[in-house]
């Protein structure tokens, strides 16, 4: 793999009546939820009376600049990876959200994303290939650690609280946060920097570190919360 920045992006409002119509999920769905992750807190909420937002994979993404570094970066390639996958609930009441992310299906190079990143030269299947099989296996070692969990709160008006556990530990961030409300959907959009390093992560080279990728990681998303 070549390198990565990282963790999503805000489309334009949908027009109140399309939102109507919009399907609500009524569960996290299409993989199996992460054993540690808290869906007996939420499901307590429900039983309170308080409201649960389900967040909808279908309209939320997170995207991971992936940049090369190193004296030979030039023969590398720069990348995007990205989940589509985004799970998990918002209580309104508790200021909190608490999301998973499965590794497995995170996607690297759509060309879309490619193009808002600004990075223009070609890339072959073979490479992108390449490139998530050594995030998934060496990287990431998916396989063990199959899941990013996220918790957010509230620090203020304009800043969220995030803890991201990824590869076994886990990153407490502060970030500036746009929300907004619609008729029946909360959409939280953003961006922030982190390190492979804070998660022990190696981030990954080739020839000697001639080549690896940058420890820095840009990420912008978007999550968009459903009302059931």
């Amino acid at each position: 793999m070549r390198a990565a920045r990282a963790f999503l992006l805000l489309p334009a409002a949908l027009l109140a009546a399309c939102v109507a119509r919009t399907p609500v999920p009524a569960e996290p769905a299409g993989t199996p939820v992460p054993q540690d992750f808290p869906r007996s807190y939420y499901n307590d909420a429900r039983a309170r009376g308080l409201e649960v937002l389900l967040v909808d994979p279908a309209a939320s993404v997170v995207a991971i600049e992936v940049r090369r570094g190193g004296p030979l970066a030039g023969l590398g390639h720069d990348h995007v990876v990205a989940s589509r996958d985004v799970q998990g609930y918002v209580l309104p009441h508790d200021a909190r959200a608490d999301l998973f992310v499965p590794l497995a299906r995170l996607t690297v190079d759509e060309a879309g994303l490619r193009s808002e990143w600004g990075m223009d030269k070609p890339v072959s299947a073979e490479a992108i290939e390449g490139t998530r099989r050594n995030m998934l296996e060496k990287v990431l070692e998916a396989e063990h650690h199959p899941y990013a969990l996220v918790r957010i709160s509230r620090k203020d008006e304009a800043t969220l609280r995030v803890a991201i556990t990824l590869h076994g530990r886990t990153l407490e961030v502060d970030t500036p946060a746009h929300i907004e409300h619609a008729d029946r959907k909360m959409t939280v959009s953003g961006s922030m920097t982190i390190a492979q390093s804070d998660f022990g992560i190696t981030p990954f080279s080739v020839l000697g570190g001639a080549l690896q990728v940058q420890d820095s990681l840009a990420l912008r998303y978007r999550i968009v919360a459903l009302r059931q």
